[in-house]
This record gives structure tokens, sequence and C-alpha cells, in this order.
């Protein structure tokens, strides 16, 4: 049986071995990483799935970020991930799950930019299951390389302007 949690309910050293062996230890270096420098956590929106023997299986995190317009608006976003599962458990619906858990949080969450979802993910599986498209995210830029097929987004605040994709930082509660 597994629990889906709060996720700050988990130790933070537990959390990044299990990134590592789920994404691999060169894993900040990726873009997602730049886009969540220096933020915390939003804990309204991040659980993690716990076998009943306490044993970790799987996180999912969401950020606080903003879409720096061209025009010069800063307008919040939550940037959904890592989703991340156990590599022995992958493909057994906990990362499913995680986002399901995820979503169904999204409509109490008070945090700023919580009704605009935005993710780097495999288009197909993420349209397919939550609803997230590239429909208003062509003119959106990251601060380093990336595919805009996989840059996604979901909700109906979610912008549809150019511009830069930004950390926000936010204050621990």
């Amino acid at each position: 049986m597994i629990a889906l949690v709060p996720l700050d309910r988990i130790d933070s050293q537990a959390i990044e071995s299990l990134l590592d062996r789920a994404f691999g230890t060169d894993r900040r270096a990726r873009t997602a990483y730049r886009l969540r420098e220096g933020a915390t956590a939003i804990p309204e929106l991040s659980f993690a799935a716990v076998r009943d023997d306490g044993a970790l299986m799987g996180t999912i995190q969401c950020w606080p970020v903003s879409l720096v317009c061209d025009d010069g608006r800063s307008l919040p976003l939550t940037m959904v991930g890592p989703v991340a599962v156990e590599p022995e458990w992958q493909q057994e619906g906990i990362g499913r799950a995680l986002m399901e858990r995820m979503l169904a949080a999204v409509p109490g969450c008070q945090a700023p930019g919580c009704d605009a979802l935005m993710l780097v993910g495999d288009p197909e599986y993420y349209a397919r299951f939550f609803g997230f498209t590239a429909e208003r995210t062509g003119g959106w830029r990251l601060p380093g390389p990336f595919e805009p097929r996989r840059l996604l987004a979901r909700g109906d605040s979610v912008p549809d302007c150019a511009g830069m994709l930004a950390p926000r930082v936010r204050q621990a509660a």
C-alpha cells in the first residue's frame, strides 16, 4: 500500500537521493533547475508517495516561477516537476497518482500562480492524461536549452505573451 503525504514530512536528503536515482547525479545541469534556482517548493502542491514501511517511492514538487513578458509584465506561474519515482517502481502508476494528487490540490492553493501550471515534459503523455498543451507557450523562452514542443501549460490563468521564464523566489512558510 502506498500513501500520498505532504512532501515537507520527508527528509530532504531522502528526496535528493531519490532524485539522483531517478534522473542521475548530473540532473542539476538541466534548464529546469535554472528555473527553480533560489526558490522554495510550494508546500500545498508538493507530495511524496511512501510505502507502509515508510520507504520513499516517489515525489512531485511544484515551484513558483514567473513569466516576464516582453511588454514588461511579470506574471506568476507554477512549475510542475520534477516528478520522480524509484527506478524499480516506474511504470506502476506512482507518478500518475502524484500528478493527480497535485492537480486535486490546485483549487485550494493560495500561492500566486497556482492556477497557471507549466512544465517541461512529454506532450503526448501530459496532454492526454492531464490536459497540458503548448497552445500558449510558443513565445516563451527559458534560461537554457529546451525543446519548444515540450514546454507545456494548463490553467485558465496561463499567460499568452512572449517572454522569459524565471525563478520567483518566495519565502518559506
